[in-house]
């Protein structure tokens, strides 16, 4: 006996198991099946298709008029750090840009002191508040960085966080270490603190999945990045990369040199490098979240990625300075607004490209996938990106079993 099935599916959507990134115009394929069925046994999917009588449950859930699809991925977010930063709201309404707040000691400073001062189980009850939040709203995998320590101490405990994490809920969660997120107060310079974030590879190798580096102006060169990067990958990391954010220095063209898992951000990505995508596995993550946050007109230029046949990912980059979302939906929204992306490219960015970005097992349900899964109080797919700000997650499943029931009622 099955242990669940999901019937009479308005839209059923399932987007395409694959080896690799989708790319390009693969980018807007996605199967969307009117009146589905979904069965589920053992936490895994038995079928997910078209209607049909043929199998039995113990438990079956009428989704008429409802969509359904692969729980999301989020595969950029800042999940772990303490404190937060709503005081710079003013100064970001008085034109004072990301960089000078950093330069006056705001920014990630600010952070990273909150961070130091915060116990670990401080940090857990913040962070985990902040997970169960994404789950409510239908996310179950998701890549947790650091780099608010910016020393071994902090840096470490930031990791073990994101581990108990993970260890608690059983989610498919990844853990990167991004030591050189910004250069603290005490260091003697770039060179000297890069060199510390070096030396800690090994024994942070215990806790993270991969490497990360902001590479910007007044962060880390394109030349310091390379040697940051290179450095992980002889210690078996795979590489991600903070690039282009804010200034064209060439971070994109750097990671798809270096085969980077992903390259993140890329507002300011020349055209040069874009054209490299189409040659490249590695999967550029856009935040759209973040311009929006930070009121900039200048959007990263999907549409001109997936003309070279580039990887796209769409993520939340929830961080307590320059995104303070960590509610995808309304990501996807901003996706639809500023990127141009169509819903079916919007789909494929936050489920199995996005699984992609962060090497998870997730974001489709065909059989044999695990049986995570979202019920949308939605008439289709393309009205979750439509109306926005809200969450629209009625159910969240995770390997089979209900965890989140949204269904609205008073008592």
């Amino acid at each position: 006996m099955n242990d669940l099935l999901i019937q009479n599916i308005k839209a059923l959507v399932l987007p395409k198991k694959t080896d690799r990134p989708l790319k390009g115009k693969e980018l807007d394929e996605l199967e969307v099946i009117e009146n589905g069925t979904v069965v589920v046994k053992d936490g895994k999917i038995v079928y997910s298709g078209k209607h049909t009588d043929e199998y039995e449950a113990k438990e079956t859930i009428d989704a008429t008029g409802k969509v359904v699809s692969p729980a999301l991925v989020d595969a950029h977010t800042h999940l772990i750090h303490g404190g937060s930063r709503e005081h710079e709201m003013t100064l970001k309404r008085q034109g004072v840009s990301y960089l000078e707040i950093l330069e006056q000691g705001g920014g990630i400073l600010s952070t990273v002191e909150a961070t130091r001062e915060a116990t670990e189980d401080q940090l857990f009850e913040k962070a985990e508040h902040d997970l169960l939040t994404m789950i409510h709203h239908g996310v179950l995998a998701v890549e947790s960085k650091s780099g608010y320590g910016l020393d071994k101490e902090n840096e470490l405990k930031q990791l073990r966080v994101s581990r108990r994490l993970q260890e608690k809920y059983n989610l498919d969660m990844r853990h990167t270490f991004l030591g050189p997120h910004a250069v603290p107060k005490e260091a003697e310079s770039n060179a000297q603190f890069l060199q510390e974030m070096i030396d800690l590879l090994p024994e942070v190798k215990e806790y993270a999945d991969f490497a990360d580096i902001f590479c910007e102006t007044g962060v880390f060169s394109i030349e310091e990045s390379k040697r940051y990067m290179e450095a992980a990958q002889k210690e078996g990391f795979k590489v991600k990369i903070h690039a282009d954010e804010i200034d064209p220095l060439g971070g994109l063209g750097l990671a798809i040199d270096e085969g980077a898992i992903s390259a993140d951000h890329l507002v300011a990505s020349s055209d040069e490098d874009k054209k490299k995508l189409k040659d490249s596995d590695t999967v550029a993550v856009l935040l759209p979240g973040t311009t929006f946050y930070l009121g900039k007109e200048s959007y990263a230029d999907a549409r001109g990625m997936l003309e070279q046949n580039g990887a796209i990912a769409i993520a939340t980059d929830y961080n307590p300075g320059s995104c303070v979302t960590n509610n995808l939906q309304m990501v996807m929204a901003i996706a639809a607004l500023k990127l141009k992306l169509s819903p079916n490219e919007i789909w494929n960015a936050v489920t199995v490209n996005a699984a992609k970005a962060i090497d998870v097992d997730a974001g489709t349900i065909n059989e044999g996938d695990k049986a995570n899964i979202v019920i949308w109080h939605a008439p289709n797919h393309e009205y979750i990106p439509y109306h926005y700000g809200i969450n629209h997650a009625e159910k969240v499943i995770k390997d089979g079993k209900v965890i989140v029931d949204h269904q609205l009622q008073l008592s």
